[in-house]
């Protein structure tokens, strides 16, 4: 049974226990207010365990730590004590506005409803927060963009301008609260 809990900041390395890896073979970009699919063959691989670059687990910690730093919930999905996802949420993006800084389920665990169950108890923080909307700047592959439109979310023409300089790639999304 999976259970969904706030995790500590202190547990944040935990994250290496994801398996993030993926064959992406459909991947979207938003352009004129249109979302265009395309054919590509991308193989992501998990979060390498040595050093610390942008790809490995003290990379993403590093990265990630600064949010829970300034007040940010780091949200935990477990199997007994097997960490099977986490997200991240950022209760103040903007004026009225949530974001959902990250969310990965590891792979041994995807297409379970994990993904749901974590993006909906960012959803209920941020209500309970008083944001109306919640901000997510999603990888482009097929899966994550067709999740969060699942979801509700929809693309937007107005990104945030820090969020859209650090990943200009991603597809910028909004879902009314």
């Amino acid at each position: 049974m999976i259970t969904i809990r706030r995790m500590e900041a202190s547990e944040l390395d935990r994250i290496g226990e994801i398996d993030r890896s993926e064959h992406v073979t459909q991947e979207y970009s938003y352009r004129r207010g249109t979302l265009e699919k395309r054919t590509v063959d991308v193989v992501v691989p998990t979060w390498s365990r040595s050093s610390d670059h942008e790809h490995s687990v003290q990379g993403r910690v590093n990265a990630w730590q600064p949010i829970l730093d300034r007040g940010g919930t780091l949200v935990g999905a477990f199997d007994a004590d097997s960490l099977a996802g986490f997200a991240i949420y950022q209760p103040h993006l903007a004026e009225g506005m949530a974001n959902l800084s990250v969310l990965y389920v590891s792979r041994n665990y995807r297409r379970r409803g994990i993904g749901s169950l974590l993006a909906g108890e960012v959803a209920r923080l941020a209500r309970f927060d008083g944001a109306r909307r919640l901000y997510v700047s999603a990888t482009p592959s097929g899966s994550t963009v067709e999740f969060y439109r699942s979801h509700g979310f929809e693309p937007t023409d107005e990104p945030d301008q820090a969020l859209f300089a650090l990943e200009p790639h991603d597809i910028h999304m909004i879902l009314d609260l």
